[in-house]
């Protein structure tokens, strides 16, 4: 049996009191979804719903599905609070 070809990833996430990046290796032709399952961070922040995750590779939006290369940063982005647009019209608004 031939063996598995890992690499070396990063996995991040962000709260706005804490940011956590964690490395991992995991098999070559691995997915972004199972970099973010063997991370573990799931299991360490119950708010990341999985059925409603957004990431992307190094601040690029990607698919969970996208495989993943040597040294990437998936990156699991939390929700906006606030809507950029909405917010600069509010300020524009006020003067």
């Amino acid at each position: 049996m031939a063996d598995v070809l890992m690499i070396d990833v990063e996995v991040a996430y962000a709260t706005p009191e804490q940011q956590v990046i964690l490395a991992l290796k995991i098999p070559e032709g691995a997915t972004v979804e199972q970099a973010i399952n063997a991370s573990g961070l799931l299991n360490h922040f119950p708010e990341i719903v999985r059925a409603d995750i957004k990431a992307g590779i190094f601040g690029s939006v990607c698919k969970l599905d996208q495989s993943v290369r040597q040294a990437d940063r998936v990156e699991i982005y939390r929700p906006l609070i606030h809507d950029p647009k909405e917010a600069r019209r509010q300020r524009a608004a006020k003067g």
